[in-house]
């Protein structure tokens, strides 16, 4: 075999060893495949649009249904379109095998209720993604399940959340207002030492930034509705993990909770995988000259990029990951009303939601926990594949009616 994955749908969907360790760069492995004969030599896989599979006999399906965590009986089980995107994705991440889910909440809240029962503890990063800090204290508390949230930066406000009953530490690194890290390393060994389980949504980071196996943590999250996906054209997500533990899940709440990708939504996330490093390479730069320029402009009081110097965790960023992407945020002591104002101005940037695709993004909102009594307002930006230089002259155009000086 030359290629990095098998793609036929026979196999169990774990990747092996040497799979994982592969030193092919990323871009080839994300393109290249073996030989198809089970599909006559199609380079890309077909659709299998199909909601059950039939068996010639009744040994056969009797068969199929005693390993049903693997076998192809039903597609809310098993999808062999879906199951090659799952191999690509455990083996880019670096894990031993993936599920892949209808949408990145989908993913979070299957792993999350797969990891706690009623009378848990959760210490999971205040500046966490909305709808997950959502699940956690609005729903997950009428189970009997509790959360404290801390500032992820410390390891030792971290440490201090730790209960007797903590069963879970979930991570975002970075997360994705204010752009803050975790020390996964330290996280991962904190959490060994009291017999609980860390989860990271990696997704600003993507499989081809860090790997937050090679630091200890037990499951990576990913929206793919954001850079795998990389047209805007998708909602999905992904949970990677060791096979016991996938399998785990698999067996219980994925199948139960029913929140699975469809063939279709596979394919286009495995087409947006194709090019996912390349168009990472072109974004961290763009992303980079962007965020630079406005570190100049007299209205941002501070630029929140892991990939800046001057990032108060730049280093953390340099040692846990290999590069950084095109998200990131800006603080100004203007109020959201001027700011939003300045947004409609933009015309490169559209006003939207989520991030990943090709298309550049702004939104305004109020700074994140812990700045309540600052007074101002945060825009995140996210810089797709237009020429940087372009959007740095759009925002010059937008910026030339706020009322600030010169720096």
């Amino acid at each position: 075999m030359k290629g990095p994955i098998p793609v036929d749908p026979k196999l169990d969907g774990q990747t092996d060893e040497r799979t994982r360790k592969n030193i092919i760069d990323p871009s080839t492995q994300v393109a290249h495949d073996s030989h198809d004969e089970l599909h006559r030599g199609a380079v890309v896989m077909p659709i299998y649009q199909n909601s059950l599979f039939t068996f010639a006999t009744y040994e056969e399906f009797d068969r199929a249904s005693a390993g049903a965590s693997d076998s192809f009986v039903y597609t809310r089980g098993n999808n062999p379109t879906v199951r090659q995107l799952e191999m690509r994705l455990a083996a880019l991440q670096g894990g031993e095998k993936a599920r892949c889910f209808a949408s990145g909440m989908a993913a979070i809240s299957t792993a999350i209720l797969a990891n706690v029962r009623a009378g848990d503890h959760i210490i999971c990063v205040d500046q966490v993604y909305g709808p997950t800090r959502e699940l956690l204290t609005s729903f997950l508390t009428r189970y009997g399940v509790e959360t404290t949230f801390v500032d992820g930066a410390s390891l030792e406000a971290i440490q201090a959340a730790v209960r007797a009953n903590t069963k879970l530490v979930y991570l975002e690194s970075p997360t994705t207002l204010t752009f803050q890290l975790q020390d996964l390393s330290a996280c991962a060994r904190l959490a060994n030492s009291i017999g609980a389980v860390t989860m990271i949504d990696n997704t600003w980071a993507t499989p081809c930034l860090q790997n937050p196996f090679e630091h200890g943590i037990d499951f990576v999250l990913h929206s793919m509705s954001k850079y795998i996906g990389g047209h805007s054209d998708i909602v999905g997500g992904v949970l990677i993990g060791s096979a016991e533990n996938i399998n785990r899940i698999n067996a219980s709440e994925y199948l139960l909770l029913g929140g699975i990708m469809t063939p279709h939504s596979a394919s286009l996330a495995m087409r947006g995988l194709r090019t996912l490093p390349l168009r990472l390479e072109k974004q961290e730069q763009s992303g980079l000259t962007v965020a630079r320029h406005l570190e100049s402009l007299p209205f941002v009081r501070k630029v929140n990029h892991p990939g800046l110097a001057s990032h108060p965790q730049h280093e953390l960023a340099r040692q846990q990951m290999s590069g950084s992407s095109s998200l990131f945020s800006f603080e100004t002591d203007l109020p959201a009303g001027e700011m939003k104002a300045w947004a409609d101005r933009l015309e490169y940037f559209r006003i939207g939601v989520s991030w990943g695709g090709h298309e550049s993004l702004v939104t305004v909102g109020r700074l994140g926990p812990g700045y309540e009594s600052v007074p101002g307002s945060l825009v995140r930006l996210y810089v797709g594949l237009e020429n940087p230089q372009v959007l740095i002259e759009d925002i010059e155009q937008a910026s030339a009616q706020l009322p600030v000086k010169s720096k």
